[in-house]
């Protein structure tokens, strides 16, 4: 009996890589080796069973969003939404976000994002309001608080020649949702979502899977600037239960976006651990061996709250940690 469980359990988790890879959508990785190193596989087989429990209105890579009416309240206050967002960005609240002396810096998730210009401002995330979101932008925080599907939210910027280069998130945990605030409204500002283009335009929404190869471009002359939320994977009551490990290891990833807020534990981490980032900087090129070898272990044993980017720092830090015994 325990060999046959075990039997079907490599069979499901083959099956899982070979439909991620070979089935799943239209964008295809470069080569397999591609997809082992920035696809997270580690995740592959728990994110099918999510899919498998997922409703048909949540399946394609780009949504309907007419399916979706509980989210129809954001879109009706989009301009209370922009106002508050532009204010803060006049204000400067999106400023320090980037800069390595801020705990805002040290985002698990999203910092390697910063290379291209992009920057965000959080409002809430899994379980966590953000008191200087509540302080700069209430009315947000109170709309977005009726609505039970939204898991996370923030306000995100993305520059003119700014880009997201492609990627897929590891976790099939939510859905995301962009809302136009102040966008460049043409064609040159837009997001690819498994080779389904979507340009971003004031006022109107787009729901998508970020389980889905995707990337995003900035080639106007204008920012880009929008709302960005985690809504909850539509599913059956079992796949929500299956849901509750992603949601609690999301919820490790908060981060602030200035002193007066909670900083969750991989924030923690991250940010204590920087001073010794930069004496592992140069290792790719003084022991590349070695720093692959170790960098594929550290991201297959201890890495699943970061991106393949991020985890490239970690190994840095563990390196360090491993000379100084």
């Amino acid at each position: 009996m325990t060999n046959l469980i075990m039997i079907s359990l490599v069979v499901f988790c083959v099956g899982s890589i070979t439909y991620a890879y070979s089935v799943r959508g239209n964008s295809r990785w470069a080569s397999f080796g591609e997809y082992i190193r920035k696809g997270w596989p580690i995740f592959t087989p728990f994110n099918c069973l999510l899919y498998l429990f997922t409703k048909p209105r949540a399946r394609p890579a780009i949504m309907d969003i007419n399916d979706f009416p509980e989210l129809a309240e954001i879109q009706d206050n989009w301009e209370v939404i922009r106002e508050e967002a532009m204010t803060l960005m006049a204000d400067g609240g999106f400023d320090t976000i980037s800069d390595p002396d801020s705990a805002s810096f040290y985002d698990v998730g999203f910092r390697t994002f910063y290379k291209y210009g992009w920057t965000k401002f959080y409002v809430n995330w899994y379980g966590y309001t953000h008191e200087s979101a509540k302080r700069t932008c209430p009315k947000t925080v109170a709309l977005l608080s009726k609505i039970p599907s939204v898991n996370g939210a923030m306000f995100s910027v993305l520059p003119p020649g700014g880009q997201l280069t492609r990627h897929l998130d590891p976790v099939a945990c939510s859905l995301r949702y962009h809302l136009g605030l102040d966008t460049p409204n043409h064609d040159d500002c837009y997001i690819s979502v498994d080779d389904q283009t979507y340009s971003w335009r004031d006022g109107e929404p787009v729901l998508f899977d970020v389980t889905f190869l995707h990337y995003a471009h900035n080639d106007a002359d204008k920012s880009r600037l929008i709302l960005m939320c985690d809504i909850e994977r539509p599913m059956s009551w079992f796949g929500h239960i299956l849901n509750l490990p992603y949601k609690w290891l999301m919820s490790a990833t908060v981060v602030p976006n200035t002193d007066e807020d909670k900083k969750g534990f991989a924030n923690r981490v991250f940010s204590s651990t920087a001073p010794l980032l930069e004496k592992t900087k140069r290792l790719k090129e003084t022991n590349l061996l070695a720093y692959k070898i170790i960098k594929y272990t550290v991201n297959t044993t201890i890495c699943p709250l970061y991106t393949s980017d991020a985890a490239d720092d970690l190994t840095r830090v563990h390196l360090s940690y491993c000379r100084s015994l």
